[in-house]
């Protein structure tokens, strides 16, 4: 780990996203809440958040740092997309770009998870889901 101990505690946000690609079928099904494992959206976003406060424990080399709080958007993009952004705020002396890449992640994985039996093919493939496009969007030190 690095020493962060003469670094100051100040403010710190970063906002990071990323999407998942399914089938048009499949975003149809979500939008009128017919996903048989139940309310994808918020299952998205309770593990995002769970993710976020286990950084620590995922990323053997961030520190432990206190969270202030999260948030998540969901977007439906070109009715094949799901987009997700995660907002983490802290006041810390390290920044919070990993905490809100996990966020993410963990949302988009958890949106696989429960849509899965939607996106199989005859062979129990998946040929066109896909997560791509994670990204920190923005990160903010405020002095």
């Amino acid at each position: 780990m690095i020493d962060i101990s003469k670094k100051d505690t100040i403010p710190r946000i970063a906002r990071a996203s990323g999407k998942i690609k399914l089938k048009k079928e499949t975003i149809d099904r979500i939008k009128t809440k017919k996903i048989e494992k139940g309310d994808i959206l918020t299952i998205a976003k309770v593990s995002a958040i769970n993710a976020v406060k286990k950084v620590p424990d995922l990323i053997p080399f961030c520190h432990p740092i206190p969270i202030n709080n999260v948030s998540i958007d969901f977007d439906f993009e070109e009715n094949i997309f799901i987009k997700v952004t995660c907002v983490v705020k802290s006041i810390a002396k390290t920044g919070v770009e990993m905490e809100a890449l996990t966020g993410v992640s963990a949302a988009l994985l958890n949106i696989w998870d429960v849509v899965k039996m939607y996106e199989k093919d005859e062979n129990g493939q998946y040929p066109s889901t896909l997560i791509s496009d994670i990204k920190v969007e923005k990160k903010i030190k405020q002095m």
